[in-house]
């Protein structure tokens, strides 16, 4: 990252986060304890098994769950402030798009809710499809794309307003592994230009050793946080660099951190 020349507030802190949802069955503690600080520009990816709450602390940073206790702040504001002030993109699992809009009316759909001027979204459009290296295929539709090219157009609609901030819930969980090799490339690459501060959910500790600087790892329900491991891999990763040592010894203290989890339910 560049030198801003000292220390900045976090990007996103929480601090003994809670989040109980009342069903009809009894209470379901989804969060329990969570304490994190995400820093600008770092690449976070939280690991854990079905259900230890990874997607839902990603929706509380959205503002899509409300946190029973504790407290959460986005750039310095509340979860639902930062929402309002369009803090950050959001992609979901499936890519979501409409089938009668081409891929450029897509990505084009937040700036038409948000009133940008027809230049402006042009522009805009025209810079984030060449971004995820979809130039020319604006004027497609969702079918006429393979599924890890709709993938990246959803990415290019997150970041058509230029949030700061992109949240990823399992963006290529359904793709297979060598499109899936090919997008953590691509990611990485758009990371690095970017310099966006992105929370990644994946159940892949590959994926998240590859991606990451830093991996949270954590248990089962009620979701807490069992590991935060800072990664020493090089910002520059070329996807040879999971043959080596540090990569493997990062995966193993991934795993053994999942293992715990689940000993201590």
């Amino acid at each position: 990252m560049k030198d801003t020349g000292g220390p900045q507030a976090p990007v996103i802190a929480a601090a003994g986060l809670n989040l109980t949802f009342q069903t009809a069955d009894g209470p379901v503690h989804a969060l329990r304890d969570v304490n994190l600080t995400v820093g600008k520009g770092e690449f976070v990816s939280f690991i854990g098994p079905s259900g230890c709450g990874k997607t839902t602390f990603l929706r509380c940073i959205a503002a899509l769950e409300t946190p029973t206790s504790g407290s959460l702040t986005v750039n310095g504001m509340s979860a639902d402030a930062a929402r309002r002030a369009r803090a950050y993109g959001y992609v979901f699992q499936a890519a979501g798009l409409y089938p009668w809009r081409t891929i450029a009316g897509n990505v084009r759909l937040p700036l038409e809710i948000m009133g940008f001027s027809k230049a402006d979204m042009e522009a805009r459009v025209e810079r984030v499809l060449e971004l995820v290296e979809l130039s020319g295929f604006g004027r497609k539709f969702p079918w006429q794309l393979s599924g890890g090219m709709q993938q990246r157009a959803s990415i290019a609609r997150a970041l058509a307003f230029d949030a700061d901030i992109l949240l990823m819930d399992e963006p290529f969980g359904a793709l297979d592994e060598i499109v899936r090799d090919r997008l953590n490339e691509e990611l990485l690459k758009l990371w690095n230009r970017t310099e966006k501060t992105i929370c990644f959910v994946t159940h892949s500790i590959p994926e998240a050793v590859y991606l990451s600087t830093k991996i949270v790892v954590m248990s089962p329900r009620p979701g807490r946080i069992t590991d935060v491991i800072d990664s020493p891999l090089p910002r520059e990763r070329p996807l040879d660099i999971r043959d080596s040592q540090a990569f493997i010894d990062i995966a193993h203290r991934v795993r053994e951190g999942l293992r715990a989890g689940h000993h201590e339910e």
